[in-house]
């Protein structure tokens, strides 16, 4: 049989099996439903998989096309940060090869789009090591040093740059040691050695980021 018709025929029995009473006659609790990945819910269900909605979003953001006009731009960016809240889909951002065309828009010329590529990759991050090499690996730390401490950028865009950089350095040392290189490459203070399982540590260059953040317009 085709895997991915035993799985639905799985799923399909599990999910259809009726309570099974208990000793005292009462009902047993009912059967927890079982994960199924995207895929196969696609194929069940119809439609398209996460990882396809993740891809067109991606596709409607990097459009040219004239007539997506910003506010579609912008709406296809807010699908895909809700999409990758689910760690399984911020991780497919490795294979489905979104990573680099994501931290590029961190340089577009429309501040919406730098904010919500920050806010993004804050979120694709988040308590995520996988997600957080790929950061890293991909070269995205500088550009988010660049969002966070530019004096002329807007305060949304700097404190969404903050918000990734806080989730991307935590508990990842070689993201935090690329931080502090180039803060102190960029003439911005000096933090010397700082150990990325250190939250104090973490929270006090987090904090003062924020707080420059908050002083733009």
């Amino acid at each position: 049989m085709n895997p991915q018709l035993n799985k639905i025929l799985k799923w399909s029995v599990e999910n259809s099996a009726a309570p099974v009473a208990s000793a005292d006659g009462s009902a047993a609790p009912p059967r927890s439903t079982s994960t199924l990945d995207p895929e196969v819910l696609a194929s069940l269900f119809g439609g398209p998989s996460e990882a396809d909605l993740m891809k067109d979003s991606m596709s409607a953001i990097l459009s040219t096309d004239p007539e997506m006009t910003m506010e579609a731009r912008m709406i296809a960016f807010d699908n895909f940060e809700q999409l990758i809240e689910n760690l399984d889909n911020a991780n497919l951002m490795e294979p489905l090869k979104l990573w680099q065309p994501l931290i590029s828009l961190l340089s577009s010329d429309e501040a919406d789009l730098r904010m919500m590529a920050a806010w993004c990759i804050g979120t694709a991050v988040q308590n995520n090591e996988k997600s957080q090499k790929m950061l890293f690996g991909e070269g995205g730390i500088p550009p988010l040093v660049d969002l966070a401490i530019n004096e002329k950028e807007t305060r949304e865009v700097r404190r969404k740059a903050v918000y990734a950089l806080s989730s991307g350095l935590r508990n990842y040392q070689e993201a935090m040691n690329e931080f502090v290189d180039d803060m102190k490459d960029k003439g911005q203070k000096n933090y010397g050695i700082v150990d990325a399982a250190d939250m104090d540590a973490v929270d006090g260059i987090i904090n003062y980021l924020r707080e420059q953040a908050s002083k733009s317009a």
